[in-house]
């Protein structure tokens, strides 16, 4: 069991490593459990393969990374997820279907897929034929997680997709918050928390490239409160 345990939390820190490049983040040798990472050039913080976030708040704030560092505890958090439903998750039998392919939703006739490959787990919601014994029309999100699960959501009638807000419009929310914190000196501390808090969590649903690639540099010179 303890073996078994060590091989999870090994891959799972692999696939965290792989969605960390992927965001401009370097990442060192796994040891002892442990991943460390750095952020332009300097050493951050280290994962566990618990999927626990290790820092010393000092480094952080010299290096002016709290930002990162959030990054890297949601990404953490995610990989954590899918890759603990990918170890006990069945394999999906379907005719003409080959490769390893791990069912971790299925309802309503769609079936949420985790594939994972060298360049880290890939997603795909397809539909089930009428009897169950093929899939068809596959929605392919590679890397993107978080997408794959509202796409899952909608598909199957869980949840109305009225009900859910498109990353590019979390994207105009994100913005228009920021806006509101910086302009409005009106804000109560309280008013400028809640604001805060809703900023982050659409900074966990929205992937830190995409929130700031539209910041122009008048926005970017902007102090926060």
């Amino acid at each position: 069991m303890d073996k078994q345990n060590d091989m999870a939390q090994l891959r799972y820190l692999e696939e965290a490593a792989i969605s960390l490049k992927r965001v401009g983040f370097d990442t060192g040798r796994i040891e002892d459990r442990h991943l460390p990472v750095s952020w332009n050039g300097s050493y951050l913080c280290r994962i566990s393969g618990k999927g626990s976030v290790l820092y010393r708040q000092q480094n952080v704030d010299a290096n002016g990374a709290q930002a990162e560092l959030q990054n890297v505890i949601g990404i953490a958090k995610t990989t954590s997820e899918y890759m603990a439903m990918m170890e006990h998750a069945p394999q999906l039998k379907a005719r003409d279907l080959e490769g390893d392919y791990r069912v971790l939703a299925d309802f309503n006739g769609i079936v949420l897929a985790g594939h994972p490959t060298s360049y880290g787990v890939r997603f795909i919601t397809w539909e089930w034929d009428w009897n169950r014994e093929g899939v068809h029309t596959g929605n392919y999100f590679y890397e993107h997680y978080e997408e794959a699960k509202r796409d899952f959501a909608t598909r199957s009638g869980l949840v109305p997709k009225d009900a859910l807000f498109a990353p590019e419009q979390l994207t105009e929310i994100y913005h228009a918050l920021r806006f509101t914190r910086e302009q409005d000196e009106s804000l109560s501390i309280g008013q400028d928390r809640e604001l805060k808090n809703i900023m982050t969590q659409v900074e966990q649903l929205v992937p830190e490239n995409d929130l700031h690639r539209r910041e122009s540099p008048e926005q970017s010179g902007m102090t926060m409160k």
